[in-house]
């Protein structure tokens, strides 16, 4: 699978270790975020990964701010993506499932590694379910 994944400073060790642990899996990773922890504006890093999901560069991406609210809000511009802000595995199931999340994103402040690998295995793993869900999704754009 083609994963594009950025962050801002606070998710710079998040994002090396989900890196690492997805390469392990055969994933190819493309990586849009900043690789130190000086101070950066996450937009910056999140619209490149949101732009890579939309164009079918990749076919999921994860983002990764404090919060995960700032960087799920940028991606959100976008007309073809869902981004999801997810702490736990069942919030990262239920996004695929019923909302066809195209991007992670994961509060790097308030989730710990194995729970982020995790929550990042569930997303990746979880189909879509359709059905009544489909026509929610229809309806989500605003043009």
């Amino acid at each position: 699978m083609n994963i594009s994944i950025g962050n801002d400073h606070s998710g710079v060790d998040l994002k090396e270790a989900i890196i690492s642990y997805l390469e392990q899996k055969g994933h190819q990773l493309h990586n849009h975020g900043t690789n130190n922890e000086d101070s950066v504006d996450y937009p910056d890093f999140i619209h490149p990964v949101a732009l890579d999901v939309e164009k079918k560069k990749s076919n999921i991406g994860i983002i990764i701010c404090g919060s995960g609210n700032g960087a799920a809000m940028t991606a959100n511009k976008y007309h073809d993506i869902r981004a999801a802000l997810c702490w736990s595995v069942e919030i990262s199931k239920l996004s695929r499932q019923h909302n066809d999340a195209n991007i992670l994103s994961i509060p790097a402040r308030f989730v710990k590694l194995k729970q982020a690998l995790d929550i990042v295995d569930q997303f990746i793993s979880t189909p879509f379910d359709g059905g009544r869900h489909q026509k929610r999704i229809e309806k989500i754009p605003c043009t």
